[in-house]
């Protein structure tokens, strides 16, 4: 059955005014432009909704039916647009977010602070994974952006570069003579060596880096985190590849100690990652905005 949905809005109204001729001026249209929609849909229902009145007219059997179902579904349309302002007023809504454990505590965070201080109502999920893992969850739909580390290609989505950070190689109290003058990498690969383990994109450009120096390295010890990294050379446990903006206190306070190569690494940088395809929505725009401020 094909019904014109104007025509139910029309009964709908003069349901509730209870004439003709007042939900004609209610809906701005003429009074047979009512009569005509009323009329086309009891031929439709194959049944009378009104009967006349002195005073107008007033539902049939089959037009109470009718009115109580069309005033639910017009009950639940009005909470829709109140749902939907309320969304673009930050009173509701949600942010998705992919983002890999370091990015998260040492470049995510303070912004998380922010937005929720200032929208509380607006929910926030936060899915810690690979940078690559991040580019997969975004292409599914399953967050609205992510946080990498760069270099990625994918035509899919978008990138905007946010900030630019440089790894480096630290060691603890057993190993600070390395860092007491520059060194060549193939004379740092004499010392034991922790990586993040293979997987990662931190990963494959340090992986990268030893390459183009003509070095084939086999880590002592691969770590799943950052944290771990910071740790393990802190102990004494071997000399880690961290990013240094990540470890400033650290380095100032003499806990790790930085060492020095002759041919540094190259700096890298982290990016947003949105997708091409879908839009975000108002909450995580405002985000994005906050990010990029």
């Amino acid at each position: 059955m094909r019904t014109n949905l104007d025509w139910y809005r029309v009964f709908y109204v003069t349901a509730t005014q209870g004439s003709f001729s007042k939900a004609a001026a209610a809906l701005f249209i003429t009074q047979p432009a009512v009569s005509y929609a009323i009329k086309q849909l009891e031929m439709t229902l194959g049944g009378k909704l009104f009967s006349r009145t002195p005073k107008g007219v007033a539902l049939t059997a089959e037009g109470e039916v009718l009115f109580k179902h069309i005033e639910q579904a017009y009950g639940f349309l009005a909470a829709a647009e109140r749902k939907v302002a309320e969304m673009h007023q930050m009173l509701r809504g949600e942010v998705r977010i992919g983002a890999g454990d370091s990015l998260c505590k040492h470049y995510l965070l303070p912004y998380l602070e922010s937005f929720h201080a200032s929208f509380p109502d607006i929910k926030i999920q936060v899915t810690n994974r690979t940078s690559l893992e991040t580019v997969q969850l975004l292409k599914e739909g399953k967050i609205d952006f992510g946080i990498v580390n760069l270099p990625i290609e994918d035509k899919q989505i978008q990138i905007r570069e946010i900030a630019v950070i440089q790894d480096c190689f630290v060691a603890g109290e057993k190993y600070k003579h390395v860092a007491t003058k520059p060194v060549s990498m193939k004379e740092m690969s004499e010392y034991p060596i922790i990586l993040l383990e293979k997987g990662s994109s931190s990963r494959r450009y340090i992986d990268r880096y030893v390459q183009l120096a003509g070095l084939d390295i086999q880590p002592e010890i691969e770590l799943g985190s950052v944290d771990l990294l910071v740790q393990f050379a802190r102990i004494g446990l071997g000399i880690s590849c961290v990013v240094k903006d990540y470890i400033r206190d650290e380095l100032r306070q003499g806990i790790l100690y930085e060492i020095v190569l002759e041919d540094p690494i190259p700096p890298r940088s982290i990016g947003i990652i949105t997708s091409k395809e879908m839009p975000l929505s108002v909450a995580a725009t405002q985000f994005l905005q906050l990010l990029q401020t």
